[in-house]
Parts: structure tokens; C-alpha cells; sequence
């Protein structure tokens, strides 16, 4: 016979099975593709040897009037803001500096020590920053400290630098600032009595609910940044004062001037239109409690004057649809706002509604705050159990990976999941946590441009895609930042690693899948432009089965495996790849797999050719 172009159908469908699937792409892992073609992505370079503290849920980037390229980054035990490669701790307080008098007491010998304070409200993993202590057991206790144990209600541990030459009490006059308490890094199952909210479940029986991560949210207000943890204060950082980097954020109810600031919210964010700074799910004017289905929104232009009067337009409205707000984006000409069974749209029409809420779309659900991408005017958001898109009008989105996602999927951590975008590529992300993971361990592609999917095993806690920095960010749980879509390799660390990447097809056979196939040679079609070493290579495999439930070891697939590698001539100046590759594979269906695992490599394949024939069984 003569000679097939293999040409795959773009993208990786895992709905059917790999026979069902013929014609098309069945895995993946690093791969994306380009105009229908795989491609290995690029790498990840870390943006310095710095490192910030805690798991990195929420990355915000903006310039202020002084031109600082500025990244705000909240984590489950810190808030920062990164310029340079610096991460600069401005975790706000949690109340006012206390006074303390000889509140430490040692331990002949061990560093750890016990500290006194009865106004309590710390717990395990906060940070408190002692000064004006005087030495006690051979120790000075000055400087930043984490809570390590809690022996009682008035006391809790600390671990010093050193051991304590002797057992005493003492520190003298000592001034203590506590820092927000701290939040859990992963969500976390609580069963038992107690567990769910009083009345919703029967009379003694224990229910099951989850302790979410910490969540923060931010954006900035001019050069200044508001943000907050999910149910938490809304604080507030000036970019203007003198030395702003190592000032903490505060309070906003504590600026200048403020009036009717909520004292607690879930979600915030500031509108382009007439710069609005709202809050979702917050206490109501005059309360303390939490509507999780309250909207507040603040003065246009103020963001301290939140009080509604005849001289402002600052206001509120609560939803009607749902019991629990759970995201909020901004898009072209409105703010969309997600409750856990239906998607909102808020419209600015001044005074004196100034701003409405249409319901745009019900029945719908929302896997967590940070699971929703805005792309090419429209927003793109993964449920609990589908995906969704918001273009004007609600709809499901076609996927054809969705069985695959959701069988395997740690469902007590949907708060964890995130998007983000690479819009260089017209690409959708998801990351979350597969079965049994606590961390978010994969990810998921949609390709808005070709409309294709495809997915991947890469752990990221944060994601963002700024046109203010030259490439996406994404945070690692190695306690940094990296730039994707640099280099080709794995930068994470000092230690420049692979990157591990392949794609295989669905089966393929020879006409109705009747006959046997003998093929006996391949024509490979790759590039590897863009790869930083002399000789890139890459591995092309074929895998013959008998029939399409068979295993690729079934002794009736004769040859068993055949792999080879496919090079680039070093000695011209253009690629030149090569020509053929001899193989001697049979069986009933075919699959082939391109991968790479060498450092400095990358490629892109092509419409390679088979030289194949019929062949009957012995």
C-alpha cells in the first residue's frame, strides 16, 4: 500500500473508549496544541531565590503612580507584595499592640517557650513579633515568632533561636503585635456533632462539612491595594507612604475618615466603571452578622464611605437565588457575580439604584471563588460537575474530557480549584486536586480558539495572566513564584530539571479494523525549534494490539513495542529531521505516542507517514 498520513483530530477526547475514539488524540501530559498540532508548552523559570511563607492562594498584579511593577500575594499564613523578586511581609495586625510584663518563661536548657497572655485569641501557626524585651534564661526574645502549642487558654509556645541556659520567668516590659491569625492550607472534612450548622441534620446524628482553605481576595484602588481573607476584615495599602514596602496593610474601617465599612466579608473586588469598591457577602449596616447574600458597595471613587446617604451612592442589595456567594468577576460592561446555583450580573444606572442585579443564568453551580476565567469576552468557570460559559447567555461547555476530570477528583477539595488563562495561546486553565490529592495536582486545558481540550499532571496553587508582566505566573508549593511559558525546562529550583512530555492517539487500524496491519517503516514529521541543545530528540512509539480490548503486551501483537528515536542533523543550519524509521510492528489497531524527557528539548510534531500493509494471521 502506499503511504498514510497520519493526521489526528486536535485535542484529547477521553468521553469514549480509545477504539471508539479513532482518529484522535486519548492522553496527554505538557502538551498543548497549535493550529491542530501537539506541541510540548514551555517551561518555568522562578522569579528569584526568594521564597514567602504558607501555600499562595490569590495573585494580584498592578503599577503604581512610581512605576512599581507590584504583585500582591495572599497566602493561608501571610499576605505580601513581591516587587523585584522580593516578597515584603504586610500581613496586617489583628488588633493593636499589646503590653506585656515578664511574659516569657524558659526552660533550663530547650528553646522552647512559654508565653503569658491572657487576652488570648491566638492559635497554633500565628506569628507575633516581640520588642523591648529584656533577656531571660539567657535569652532575647526580640523579633518575629510562630505559635507552636497551646498549653492552655492564657498561654501558648514558642521556639527561640537557641536553648535557655536556665529555668526563669521574666522579659520585663515587652510589646507584642499578632499578626491575622492564620488559616488552614487545605480544606478540611469536619464530621461529627457540630460539624454543619444547628438544625440540619436529625436529632444526634453527626454531619460532614469542610473547613475551607484560606481565601483571600484583592485589587487595587488607584496604586493603593484593598483586600481581605474570606470572612475576615477588608484592609487596606497605601502605596504613597514613605518606605510603603515595609509598612503593613491596615484596617480600611482605620483610614481617615471611613464610615460604615462592612467588618466582615467573603469576597471583594473594585469595578472599572466609576471605581466602585464592593464587597460579597458581608454584615449588614449596623450589624455584625454575615448575609452570605448580601452585596455592599462603596462610595464611587471613596473607597472609605460606605454609609448610603442623599450626597453619595454608596448602597446594597441582597440576592434572592441561592444561599451562598461564591464569586465575583468583572467583565466588559458589568461585574458577574456566582452564588452557588445561579450567576448574576450587576449593571451601574446611577442614582438612585445605582447598580441592579439581573439573574443571567440558574441551576448552575460553582466549584470554588478562584475556579472562574475571563477570556475573549467571555467567562469561562468549572462547576461541580461540568464546566460553564458566560458570553451574554449561560451555557454548558462541550467537553470532552469531563468523565475523565470528575471520576477522578477529590471532592472535599473544590475550594482549592483555581483558572487562570494564557492568552498568548487561547488557552483556559484549571488546576485541582485528583482523588486522594490534597494539593492541586492537575490541570485541565480548554483551547477557546480551536475549541479542543487536553490535561496534565503539574501542582500550582495560584495562577495569573498579566499583560503587566512578560509571562503568566503561577505559584508553586515550593513557596515561589515562576514564569511559565519561559525557557523549556523545569526552573522551579536551582536545579534545572527535564520536563516530562507525550501525547498518544486513540487506536487506529487499517480499514474496518478486519484485517491485520504489518507496518514496516515511518516517516516522522517533527520540529524542534526553539530547543538549547545541539541534537534534540524525541521518542516516537508504536503500540500493535490484536483487538481493541487487548493489552499492549498480547503475544498475537507480534513485535510487541517498537520505539525510535527521531533526530535533528546538527551539521546544517536549518532542521532537517529524520527520514525514516524501520520498525516491524502488526497487530489489529495501532496507537502512537510521541514523548520527550531531556533537558533542553522541544518540539512539535507534524503529519508523520506509515508504511503499512495487510497482513493475515498466522
Amino acid at each position: 500500500m502506499p503511504l498514510k498520513k497520519l493526521a489526528l483530530k486536535p485535542g484529547i477526547n477521553r468521553e469514549n473508549t480509545r477504539y471508539t475514539n479513532e482518529g484522535g488524540w486519548y492522553e496527554s501530559d505538557k502538551v498543548r496544541f497549535r493550529q491542530g498540532m501537539p506541541e510540548k508548552i514551555g517551561g518555568w523559570r522562578r522569579i528569584s531565590a526568594s521564597t514567602f511563607q504558607g501555600v499562595c492562594r490569590s495573585i494580584w498584579n498592578w503599577v503604581t503612580l512610581g512605576s512599581q511593577n507590584l504583585v500582591g500575594l495572599g497566602t493561608n499564613l501571610k499576605f505580601y507584595i513581591e516587587n523585584g523578586g522580593g516578597y515584603y511581609d504586610i500581613t496586617p495586625l489583628r488588633k493593636a499592640a499589646a503590653t506585656l510584663t515578664n511574659p516569657f518563661t524558659t526552660a533550663n536548657n530547650s528553646s522552647t517557650v512559654t508565653v503569658t497572655d491572657a487576652t488570648g485569641g491566638y492559635i497554633v501557626g500565628d506569628f507575633v513579633t516581640f520588642s523591648n524585651a529584656s533577656a531571660v534564661g539567657g535569652l532575647t526574645l526580640n523579633g518575629e515568632f510562630q505559635v507552636v502549642d497551646l498549653p492552655s487558654t492564657t498561654t501558648y509556645t514558642i521556639t527561640a533561636a537557641s536553648n535557655a541556659s536556665s529555668t526563669a520567668t521574666g522579659g520585663g516590659t515587652v510589646t507584642a503585635e499578632y499578626q491575622l491569625n492564620v488559616g488552614p492550607a487545605f480544606a478540611i472534612p469536619l464530621v461529627g456533632w457540630g460539624a454543619s450548622s444547628w438544625g440540619s441534620g436529625a436529632w444526634g446524628v453527626g454531619e460532614e462539612s469542610v473547613e475551607e482553605v484560606r481565601q483571600w481576595s484583592q485589587a487595587n484602588f488607584g496604586e493603593d491595594l484593598v483586600f481581605g481573607p474570606r470572612g475576615g476584615t477588608l484592609f487596606y495599602w497605601d502605596a504613597s507612604v514613605t518606605n510603603s514596602l515595609f509598612v503593613r496593610g491596615v484596617g480600611l474601617s482605620t483610614v481617615s475618615g471611613a464610615s460604615g465599612v462592612p467588618t466582615i466579608q467573603n469576597l471583594t473586588l473594585v469595578s472599572d466603571i466609576s471605581r466602585f469598591v464592593f464587597c460579597f457577602g458581608c454584615n449588614e449596616l449596623g450589624s455584625a452578622a454575615l448575609n452570605t447574600m448580601l452585596i455592599r458597595w462603596s462610595d464611587q471613587e471613596d473607597a472609605t464611605q460606605w454609609t448610603p446617604s442623599a450626597t453619595n451612592q454608596a448602597g446594597d442589595l441582597i440576592l434572592s437565588n441561592g444561599t451562598n456567594i461564591i464569586a465575583a468577576k468583572q467583565s466588559r460592561q458589568e461585574v458577574l457575580v456566582w452564588t452557588d446555583s445561579a450567576l448574576y450580573a450587576l449593571q451601574y444606572v446611577g442614582a438612585p439604584a445605582v447598580w441592579t442585579a439581573q439573574l443571567v443564568g440558574e441551576n448552575t453551580s460553582i466549584a470554588s471563588q478562584n475556579a472562574v476565567a475571563y477570556a475573549n469576552g467571555v467567562a469561562y468557570w468549572m462547576g461541580r460537575d461540568k464546566f460553564y460559559m458566560y458570553d451574554g447567555r449561560v451555557k454548558p461547555l462541550r467537553c470532552d474530557l469531563r468523565k475523565f476530570i470528575f471520576n477522578d477528583f477529590n471532592t472535599t477539595q473544590y475550594p482549592q480549584v483555581f483558572a487562570g488563562t494564557i492568552e498568548s495561546y487561547h488557552e483556559v486553565w484549571w488546576f485541582y486536586c485528583s482523588d486522594g490529592s490534597t494539593t492541586a495536582n492537575k490541570y485541565v486545558v480548554y483551547n477557546y480558539l480551536e475549541d479542543i481540550w487536553y490535561y496534565g499532571n503539574m501542582s500550582r496553587s495560584a495562577w495569573l495572566d498579566s499583560g503587566l508582566r512578560n509571562n503568566p505566573l503561577g505559584a508553586t508549593y515550593n513557596f515561589n513564584l515562576v514564569d511559565h511559558e519561559q525557557g523549556v525546562d523545569d526552573e522551579e529550583t536551582a536545579t534545572t530539571a527535564p520536563i516530562a512530555a507525550f501525547v498518544e492517539s486513540a487506536q487506529f487500524d487499517l480499514d474496518d479494523g478486519h484485517q491485520f496491519m504489518f507496518i514496516w517503516r515511518v516517516l516522522p514529521d517533527m520540529s524542534f525549534d526553539g530547543s538549547i541543545i545541539d541534537a534534540p530528540s524525541a521518542t516516537l512509539s508504536l503500540f500493535p494490539l490484536a483487538n481493541s480490548g487487548s493489552g499492549y503486551n498480547d503475544p498475537l501483537s507480534e513485535g510487541g513495542v517498537s520505539t525510535a528515536a527521531i533526530t535533528r542533523s546538527a551539521t546544517v543550519p536549518v532542521e532537517k529531521f529524520t527520514g525514516e524509521v524501520f520498525t516491524r510492528v502488526r497487530g489489529r489497531q495501532m496507537s502512537v505516542k510521541i514523548e520527550s524527557s531531556a533537558q533542553g528539548v522541544t518540539w512539535q510534531m507534524g503529519s508523520p507517514r506509515i508504511d503499512m500493509r495487510p497482513d493475515g494471521r498466522r
